[in-house]
């Protein structure tokens, strides 16, 4: 039997976290001496331990290690602990990801003293015909699911691009959501072709449109779209219709977020 120092040491565990692991009942001394409260651990205990700080060292929480622990003999159980643990571990990577795109870009246009400035104009896109996917998404990041169902269900119809052809997204939600929003893609095509599951063909109106382009990562539309607020106050306009993006350089089109051409378009009517 070990005492806890020892124990502490061969484990490589502080004797305050072991304190803490016996009171969460996560690694409990083998025995305790009723009389002067030592604890004595096994030294097959060592195992439990060293377990533990693997958990730990994969980024589970005390209650998801002793979860982990309580499955290791069951490989197919571990293996699903491990599996969640990692797709948690993913999506932490690309929220960390993404606060260092914004920290950059901050740091590019500090760095250049120059404010970021956008040319907004009033514009009529003209009348034309689309093929379109509409659904609820889990959220704005996860638009690319629709474009995989356009291409998955358009393969077939060899459709033609129209001319000008344009890959437009319009959101028609009436206010931000963080989740389950509501979100068309269109593309303009030439010619007439049959409805699949879940695209559709339609002619869309012309439409008048305060719009703006940005190059570079979407990071920067919420400042696109305060510029273009801004203008529509200033000039006597009002907004009037559903809000969309059109991409003239899009993922679709370069792995560089520094080269993407984004058009942020709002409907307007003047007051």
């Amino acid at each position: 039997m070990l005492r806890i120092g020892e124990f502490s040491k061969l484990s490589r565990i502080s004797i305050r976290m072991l304190r803490h692991y016996d009171e969460l009942g996560l690694l409990t001394p083998e025995t305790t001496d009723p009389l002067t409260g030592y604890r004595y651990y096994s030294e097959a205990q060592l195992f439990t331990a060293g377990r533990i700080n693997a958990l730990k060292a994969m980024g589970f929480r005390l209650c998801d290690a002793a979860e982990a622990l309580r499955c290791w003999e069951d490989r197919a159980a571990l293996e699903r602990c491990l599996l969640a643990r990692r797709e948690t571990a993913r999506l932490q990577a690309e929220e960390a990801a993404q606060r260092l795109r914004l920290l950059d870009t901050a740091l590019k246009r500090l760095r250049k003293d120059e404010p970021m400035k956008y040319d907004v104009s009033i514009k009529t896109i003209p009348e034309r015909y689309v093929a379109s996917v509409r659904q609820i998404i889990p959220s704005y990041e996860l638009e690319g699911q629709l474009w995989s169902i356009f291409l998955k269900e358009t393969a077939h119809l060899r459709i033609q691009d129209g001319d000008p052809c344009l890959c437009v997204a319009l959101f028609y939600d009436g206010e931000y959501k963080e989740r389950d929003v509501d979100v068309e893609i269109q593309k303009s095509v030439k010619g007439t072709y049959p409805d699949t599951e879940h695209v559709k063909f339609k002619t869309m109106p012309k439409v008048e449109v305060a719009s703006a382009v940005c190059k570079g990562s979407y990071d920067q539309i919420g400042e696109v779209n305060a510029a273009v607020a801004a203008w529509v106050e200033a000039n006597g306009y009002a907004f009037d219709g559903t809000a969309f993006n059109i991409y003239h350089v899009s993922p679709y089109d370069t792995d560089d977020p520094d080269e993407f051409v984004t058009e942020v378009c709002y409907p307007v009517r003047k007051k």
